[in-house]
This record gives C-alpha cells, sequence and structure tokens, in this order.
C-alpha cells in the first residue's frame, strides 16, 4: 500500500486537559503485598482510551512488602491500578478524590479474598463485592454441571441470590463512587417482554428497552468516568451495535448522546473525539457523513475550542469530503485515456462504474490489480465497467502496468500534466483506493477493499430489487 501526503484528521493531538476538584492536599497510600519485596510498583488510572495506562507514582517496596505512594498533589479520582513488576498483574484501587489516606494489605496468592483496606470506605466496598461476585460465579458454574435434577433449581437461586445483594448493595450505598462504577459496568436490566401474536417474545421490544436505558446509570456530570476502563467501551458499543450503520441514524443518535454528555465539558470533549476518531476511516461503508456533520458541529462550529492550525487541517478535509460521500454524485476527473483524450466520467454507459485510483509503483496496487481484472471479467456482462486512474505523472511507468497487469479492457486514466491533488481532490489518502458508483454516477460505496467488490456489488443488486418491490 502506498501512503500519500495528506490532511486525514486522526486527532492525536488532541490531549484532555482535566482540572480535577481538589479534596485535601495530597495523597498518601499505603500498601503491604505478601509475597513481593524489594521490587518497584508503579500507581497509576485507567487512560481516556482503556488501552493505556497513565502512571502517577512509584514505589518500592521493602523486605515485607510494604511500600508508601505519597505526594503533595493531589489525584484525580479514577479507578487506579497498582502495578507489579513487570506489568503483567496489578491490583485495582478506588481512588474516589475524597478518600486521599489509606491503607490496604493482601496476599498477592488471593488478591480479592485476602484484601483488607483501612481508610477508605470505597476499596472495602468495591472487595466485598468482588468477593460475592466471585462466590456467586463459583455457584453457578457448578450448579450448571450438576447432573443432579435440582441443578437448574440451585442455578437459579444462586442468580437471584446475587442479584439481591446487588441490589442491596446498590441501595444502600448510592452515593459511593464503587457504586458509580459496577452500576456503569453493568447492563441495563430488561424486563420481561411482551409476546407477539405467535406467542414468541418480542424481540424489537427487548433491543428498544436496551437500547433506551443503555445509559441509564452513567452519570456524565462526573468526570471521574474519565479514568475507567468502562465509558469507551459503552461508548463503542453503543455506536457500533445499537445504533444503525447509516448517516441519519449516526448523526441523530451521538448528537443525543453529545448532549447527555454535556454535563461535563470534559467528559463531553472525550465523547466528541472518540466517536468523530472512529469514523473518520469507519468500516462500515458509507459512514463519514458523521465524521463531516461531527467535525462542523462540534470543531468547526467554534463549539469545542481547537488551535487554529488544526482547525484549518479539520476544515481542510471536510472540504474534501463533503463532495465525496456515499449518495454525492462523483465530481468531475479531469483525466485523460492514453490516448490524450479527455475521460467524461458522466458520458460513460455503465449499470455500475468501479473507479480504481492506483500508483504504478505501489506495491498492494499491483496484487489487487489481478484481483480487480478478474472481478471486472465476470461482472462486465451485466453492464459494469472499470475506471482505472494511475495518481503518478511517469507515464511509461503508468503504460507499462497497463500492460503487465492486462488492464487494456478498462477506462484507463491520467493527468499527464500533473495538475490533479488526488489526495485534497478525491480523498486518495492511500492507494488503491475504490469508489463504487450507480449508473447515474452517484457514489453508493467509498474505500472498498477490491476482495469486497463482488460481495458488495451482489448485495447493493439484491437490496436494490427487494426495494423496488
Amino acid at each position: 500500500m502506498k501512503k500519500r501526503t495528506h490532511t486525514a484528521i486522526l486527532i492525536s493531538f488532541f490531549v484532555i486537559s482535566l482540572i480535577s476538584q481538589s479534596f485535601g492536599q495530597g495523597y498518601r497510600i499505603e500498601a503491604t503485598l505478601k509475597g513481593y519485596k524489594d521490587s518497584s510498583f508503579v500507581l497509576g488510572h485507567y487512560s481516556y482510551s482503556n488501552k493505556q495506562f497513565v502512571a502517577k507514582d512509584t514505589a518500592k517496596a521493602d523486605a515485607s512488602g510494604h511500600m508508601v505512594f505519597e505526594g503533595n498533589t493531589s489525584l484525580p479520582g479514577g479507578l487506579y491500578l497498582l502495578l507489579f513488576p513487570g506489568n503483567q498483574k496489578w491490583v485495582e484501587v478506588v481512588y474516589s478524590g475524597k478518600e486521599t489516606n489509606f491503607s490496604l494489605e493482601a496476599d498477592t496468592t488471593d488478591l480479592v479474598g485476602s484484601m483488607k483496606i483501612k481508610g477508605s470506605k470505597d476499596n472495602e466496598l468495591f472487595y466485598a463485592y468482588q468477593r460475592e461476585l466471585k462466590k456467586g460465579i463459583q455457584q453457578i458454574e457448578t450448579f450448571s454441571k450438576s447432573k443432579a435434577t435440582d441443578g437448574p433449581a440451585k442455578m437459579k437461586e444462586a442468580q437471584d441470590g446475587f442479584k439481591a445483594y446487588r441490589d442491596k448493595f446498590f441501595k444502600e450505598n448510592t452515593d459511593s463512587f464503587t457504586t458509580k462504577l459496577f452500576q456503569m459496568s453493568s447492563d441495563p436490566e430488561v424486563p420481561t417482554a411482551p409476546k407477539l401474536a405467535n406467542g414468541k417474545t418480542d424481540s424489537v421490544w427487548v433491543f428498544n428497552y436496551y437500547k433506551a436505558h443503555y445509559w441509564d446509570a452513567v452519570d456524565f456530570s462526573d468526570e471521574r468516568i474519565l479514568r475507567t476502563p468502562f465509558l469507551e467501551a459503552k461508548i463503542d458499543r453503543y455506536i457500533k451495535n445499537l445504533v444503525v450503520q447509516t448517516p441519519d441514524s449516526l448523526i441523530k443518535d451521538t448528537d443525543w448522546l453529545v448532549s447527555k454528555a454535556s454535563a461535563n465539558k470534559d467528559v463531553k470533549s472525550y465523547v466528541v473525539f472518540y466517536i468523530i476518531n472512529q469514523y473518520e476511516n469507519p468500516k462500515t461503508v458509507g459512514t463519514e457523513a458523521l465524521w463531516v456533520h461531527m467535525a462542523n458541529k462540534y470543531y468547526l462550529s467554534g463549539d469545542m475550542g481547537v488551535a487554529e492550525d488544526v482547525k484549518k487541517r479539520i476544515a481542510e478535509k471536510v472540504n474534501t469530503l463533503k463532495d465525496l460521500l456515499v449518495n454525492k454524485t462523483f465530481p468531475v476527473l479531469g483525466v485523460s485515456d492514453p490516448t490524450g483524450k479527455k475521460i467524461n466520467l458522466q458520458a460513460i454507459d455503465a449499470s455500475y462504474t468501479v473507479l480504481f485510483f492506483y500508483a504504478a509503483t505501489c506495491g498492494h496496487c499491483k496484487e489487487a490489480s489481478p484481483v480487480l481484472k478478474s472481478f471486472y471479467e465476470k461482472n462486465k456482462p451485466s453492464g459494469v465497467k472499470v475506471l482505472a486512474i494511475n495518481t503518478e505523472h511517469n507515464q511509461e511507468e503508468w503504460k507499462s502496468f497497463i500492460k503487465t497487469y492486462h488492464l487494456e479492457d478498462l477506462i484507463n486514466g491520467f493527468d499527464p500534466l500533473n495538475q490533479i491533488d488526488f489526495n485534497r481532490k478525491f480523498d486518495v489518502v492511500t492507494t488503491p483506493t475504490i469508489y463504487v458508483l450507480d449508473k447515474n454516477k452517484k457514489i453508493i460505496a467509498r474505500k472498498m477493499p477490491v476482495e469486497q467488490l463482488d460481495d458488495f456489488l451482489n448485495y447493493y443488486r439484491k437490496k436494490q430489487l427487494a426495494s423496488a418491490k
């Protein structure tokens, strides 16, 4: 794959500056971990991306496994990790920002079961819940494997027992950060669904209820949720699994989600950042329109502050993409065929036109060309045509490429005067880049892998036939 100069905004520049509430000066966390001695440990929290870890302090355990993390500056609240040497094992620590001086002690052979906490109600609750959860899981697994006749009844009894414990735990500890964490990580509880006329459960009702209550337990006003592994996972599941992957649905539901997240400016910033990052180069065909919408609404409007140079790059990317989205008519190409004649895209008589932007020196393009050729041979009887456009400017290499990969039957295009910025005008960030157009030259797919062309076209034809009935 050959990568070209481009203005795609991955927003890797994004750094949220969180101003934490201060609930006292400094912090002191003592830990005694039996089984380790003379070893260095790291204290840190989950990042906005749960794939990252943000280190905040280090301490060395003495001969008895005792260590102290201490500082004069307040730590931001969140779910912390006490990372063991080698980074393969850790202890989770709830740091609410209110309890700043506490201790924990555990045997490393059974961290959850042996954990003892002093000075932190949140951590006492956290490990009590973990122990009860572990016990419930063990009971359920035992009864599920049991061949006794009362096995299913016992398993349900264990499930109901843990549910009763959980409900009581949440009710009695409503104000604790620990309760927020466990509620946030849980799925909404769906009540018994109504039955359809055929006696089956109404699965659509179940889905709609689940989606409508998916965010009920998330307190968007609490910026501490940014330093947990739960927010990113919930956003990802919501937008990719619970929202229909069409621009209209995505725009409607993500705007709604951002409005909920507006209870805290830092949480809102992260929600916008995460979603927009997912849809600049999305996996679902045609959903880049969400990126354009969010870039306009939240960044270019001034709703969320960004540096002027960043804003300029986003504006350039929006200007490129706005005319290249699914359902837009593909713009004028301005390329010539091997005889030097200008190619009129609109004049190409085809049921579907595939635009194949490639570079003659690109290794991936060389691998893709035989697949493209095979696709064309199979589909040309049904009116499919392919316009292959070389984005480089060496005419001899272009003609050699056409001959080497037997592309003479395709419509071949070239920019002999080197006037076209393919990146800026047609969003050709990497090669090959493929667009699929209908008979009116309206875009029906963009950034389509060559290997998926045949399957996509078959799917699209069937969809068109079904909608015509």
